[in-house]
């Protein structure tokens, strides 16, 4: 959808407005941790349960998606509003997760009418979790060496093989996975699956990481039965599929990041405040760290660049119809200012920054310093940062490989 002017859009605002005012429950305004907690692995609340269902319902929750499908069916602009409005009062979009980062909009692109009916409706309204099946214990950065095997049987589709990493794997309803179709080559021999995660013979097994959560799993797949209709775009023609994929995944963590990092952070407060408050002010109303605050500015105005970077990237993707490679730079960039960011604010927290479970550290201090733990992975997860500074060298500068 196009653009709308700005009449219209001051009459979108005020039915955004009214709408979030009548439809976001008031408990949620200030309780940032209460609308966080699916993401961050619990259970939501009632009012949050209800706030779900009500944007889902709305298509509000994936604003720019077709209404064909139940998406808002909003312009850029429109969308941008409704995240001000949303922005004004305290209110996050509870409809998230691989669905809509990465596979509802690859979903849109190349899959069958009867795929886009079938999935994206539940995907917009929140009701059903997909995890990323790509790498393997042999098959990291060269995702394309993949071994799980998809043998066709007349009727159906017979997978075995091991999956490393599955984000959120024992909690996802489906799974979008990579498969060898044709062990005779390696990129074009592999075919994008749906697999759903109910079907005898998927197993998964959580990882448990330095921070204490588990939100990666092994998966096993052994003798599983996958519908022929599952089969996404054309057989052996998956990897395209892949990197299409892993560009709207680079472009959505890149936004993530630069935003509040983690979770953890975002529900915690900004580390600019962290710092104020752990270390005090000077008569001059600074703070009293000198080396802190100009690695804090230096922070602040990175992150404040990346924002609006991440934003203008957006609206060129918006312009050439979707991401392009030069979602490489930005995950890259995203990565090494998130992981700034908790640096900065376990540093500034002092003997708090070592706490890990009981008193005397507060739940705030102990959410950060696992935030901090768990932003390791931010230069691993969705391309490592050496794969995607090699995306930028031969897509972006088309630099000759090294001999």
């Amino acid at each position: 959808m196009t653009d709308v002017g700005g009449n219209e859009l001051d009459g979108f605002r005020a039915e955004a407005r009214a709408w979030l005012e009548a439809n976001f429950p008031a408990s949620l305004k200030d309780n940032p941790a209460a609308q966080l907690a699916a993401a961050m692995g619990g259970t939501p609340n009632a009012d949050a349960a209800l706030w779900g269902r009500r944007i889902g319902e709305k298509g509000w929750g994936t604003p720019t998606w077709p209404k064909a499908y139940g998406g808002g069916g909003l312009s850029r602009a429109e969308a941008r509003v409704l995240a001000e409005e949303m922005a004004a009062i305290g209110a996050r979009n509870p409809i998230g997760g691989m669905g809509v980062m990465m596979f509802g909009p690859t979903l849109l692109e190349v899959g069958t009418e009867a795929q886009k009916q079938r999935h994206i409706p539940p995907i917009v309204r929140g009701e059903l979790r997909w995890c990323q099946g790509y790498s393997e214990p042999g098959s990291g950065s060269d995702l394309a060496s993949l071994q799980t095997k998809c043998e066709d049987k007349g009727d159906h589709w017979l997978i075995n093989g091991q999956k490393i990493w599955t984000s959120g794997a024992n909690l996802a309803d489906w799974c979008f996975c990579l498969v060898r179709t044709d062990p005779s080559r390696k990129h074009d021999g592999i075919s994008f699956m749906l697999i759903d995660m109910r079907t005898p013979g998927v197993e998964t097994r959580p990882i448990l990481l330095i921070n204490g959560g588990s939100p990666f799993c092994e998966t096993f797949f052994t003798d599983v039965k996958v519908p022929k209709e599952n089969l996404m775009g054309p057989l052996n023609g998956g990897w395209t599929i892949a990197k299409r994929l892993l560009q709207f995944e680079r472009e959505n963590i890149s936004a993530s990041l630069g935003a509040g990092g983690s979770p953890a952070m975002g529900a915690t407060g900004r580390v600019d405040a962290i710092a104020r408050d752990r270390l005090g002010l000077g008569d001059d109303g600074r703070l009293s760290d000198d080396d802190v605050r100009h690695r804090l500015a230096l922070h602040l105005t990175d992150a404040r660049a990346f924002q609006l970077t991440t934003r203008r990237a957006s609206l060129e993707a918006s312009a050439a119809q979707g991401p392009s490679a030069a979602t490489s730079i930005m995950k890259y960039a995203g990565a090494k200012i998130a992981q700034d960011r908790t640096e900065l604010a376990v540093e500034a927290m002092g003997g708090d920054g070592l706490g890990w479970d009981g008193e005397p550290f507060s739940s705030q201090y102990l959410a950060i310093t696992r935030a901090w733990l768990r932003s390791k992975a931010n230069s691993i997860e969705g391309g490592t940062s050496e794969v995607n500074l090699n995306v930028v060298a031969k897509r972006v500068l088309g630099l000759p490989d090294p001999r």
